[in-house]
């Protein structure tokens, strides 16, 4: 993105960043793509994309016979930083019905699909609750379903924070019946009842507030050509990638990279990394006591070292 972008209003911005994206990612942008996006007239798309000629002469040129604007050979972002993680995100939630079709940025959808993901059933009622109480640093009564309890029951929970473990959403919450912080699935909340000024600070739950960098590279019997592949993968470099994660959410991280079990224990075509901070993961100030879900107790193995995690309710 270029240095001097000028300082404009957020809507102008927004549209030029429009403008932009469809020159990227398509090569061509027109008036009815700014019409049909934003809802505004015809003069005003025209206005837009004269502006956007203005301030970044050399970006686009008029092709007469197809009628539109595309994508000069001098083109240099102004607005927008290319981002292909951003566009697969649109296409990813596009593909998850999160989206719909016509609200994506991107005109000329290709062929694309993703794995189902089931979705959770949170109720919209519930997750307002907890947000309000985030918000308001309150207290809330809930009736939670604990999967180590065959009944709901009601407790006092102070959230602070929403966190995605790559499948369910959780309250990170100070829990007053167990006198500490833990995570509550959002989805296992039945319902909720009162709620009243939390007596506990969220800058007490040390496990949210530290960060652990897990390392990671390739794993070592793989060849070197298939070494070199998961480096461009992952985007590592000199063969390892370091991966902030708060030490609240450790245990899902590694879960979700396939590192809680011995690399040894899968084949390497199949493992493809390992960690390589075992110490620094393992020696983390308290980190077990952060992994959190419904009470089960579960054996975490990094690389030789097994330590034993209370998943809690």
């Amino acid at each position: 993105m270029g240095e001097d972008k000028p300082s404009l209003r957020w809507g102008v911005e927004q549209k030029l960043q429009f403008i932009e994206f469809r020159l990227f990612w398509e090569g061509h942008v027109n008036r009815s793509d700014l019409i049909d996006k934003f809802g505004v007239s015809v003069n005003q798309a025209s206005g837009d994309l004269n502006r956007y000629i203005a301030l970044a002469p050399d970006n686009m040129v008029y092709d007469k016979s197809g009628k539109t604007y595309v994508r000069a050979s001098s083109f240099k972002p102004l607005f927008l930083n290319p981002d292909a993680t951003q566009y697969l995100s649109q296409l990813r939630s596009v593909a998850e019905g999160i989206v719909a079709e016509g609200d994506a940025w991107i005109g000329d959808l290709p062929a694309f699909d993703a794995t189902p993901a089931p979705a959770r059933g949170i109720d919209p009622v519930v997750l307002r609750s907890v947000i309000i109480a985030i918000r308001r640093h309150e207290a809330m009564e809930v009736c939670y379903q604990s999967m180590t309890a065959p009944d709901a029951e009601w407790r006092w929970i102070a959230p602070h924070a929403l966190a995605f473990d790559g499948f369910r959403w959780h309250a990170r919450s100070f829990c007053e019946k167990s006198n500490d912080y833990r995570d509550f699935v959002i989805s296992r909340i039945v319902e909720t009842r009162q709620s009243r000024p939390a007596g506990i600070i969220s800058a007490a739950d040390n496990a949210w507030h530290e960060i652990v960098k897990l390392e990671i590279g390739p794993h070592p019997e793989l060849s070197a050509n298939q070494r070199r592949v998961i480096e461009l993968d992952y985007g590592m470099h000199d063969g390892r990638m370091k991966i902030p994660v708060r030490r609240a959410l450790l245990y899902y991280a590694l879960k979700r990279l396939g590192l809680d079990t011995d690399p040894a224990a899968r084949p390497p075509q199949d493992q493809q990394i390992v960690l390589l901070s075992n110490e620094e993961v393992v020696s983390s100030k308290n980190w077990q006591n952060s992994f959190s879900n419904d009470g089960k107790s579960e054996t975490l193995q990094t690389g030789a070292t097994r330590q034993q995690v209370e998943r809690q309710s």
